[in-house]
């Protein structure tokens, strides 16, 4: 595990790089951010994880590989925020990279398709076809003119660091987190199971950025 210290230091120093460095095309401010799109598939995911496998009976079923019992879109949707199609997108990225499955019969909804212990935040962004880069070239070596940049190994050990670090935090360390779980209890109380009502299920892609 890195040291949380060490990590964020090495992040406050990609983000404060002289500005009177040359830029390039690809330069951007945003480079360590992640999209909507990363963020909102890692939400819909933990969600999914704390929601489908709330019970210890569920629980159990998930680490079996089962996925516990059905979460509709739209107490994701209620809960988290986040628009229908925009979910309805992101869903279905995400299945077909096997990392949840649809259920079937009245209401519907989506489920683990894998225990959430083999499910890492990394693996959730590649699905989405995310991840989060602190190079200014996306790693391709052209940041200055057309050549490497003189801190392009620096802020492409910082990718690798980072990507190590998703890579080793899966769904279910995060919902054993005290103060995730207090979020999710508050979030059950303001939005019932149910409630919601249901989803319009048509699908915006301009609405997937």
């Amino acid at each position: 595990m890195h040291n949380r210290g060490e990590f964020n230091e090495l992040s406050f120093c990609a983000r404060s790089r002289s500005r009177a460095e040359p830029l390039s095309k690809h330069a951007s401010d945003n480079n360590m951010r992640l999209t909507t799109k990363g963020r909102y598939a890692v939400t819909a995911m933990l969600d999914l994880a704390l929601h489908s496998t709330g019970a210890d009976a569920d629980a159990r079923a998930a680490d079996a590989g089962d996925g516990g019992r059905a979460v509709t879109l739209a107490d994701i949707s209620a809960r988290q925020g986040i628009s229908p199609p925009y979910l309805q997108k992101l869903c279905s990225r995400l299945r077909g990279a096997g990392l949840i499955c649809a259920a079937r019969g009245p209401g519907g909804g989506y489920k683990l398709a894998i225990p959430a212990t083999d499910i890492s935040v990394s693996r959730i962004l590649a699905a989405v076809d995310e991840g989060v880069d602190a190079t200014r070239c996306g790693g391709s070596g052209d940041c200055q003119h057309g050549d490497q940049c003189l801190t392009h190994e620096l802020w492409s050990d910082l990718s690798n660091q980072i990507d190590d670090f998703l890579a080793g935090v899966t769904l279910a360390d995060v919902i054993e987190r005290r103060a995730v779980r207090q979020v999710s209890a508050r979030q059950r109380r303001q939005h019932p199971v149910g409630a919601a009502g249901p989803v319009d299920a048509r699908i915006d892609a301009r609405n997937l950025h």
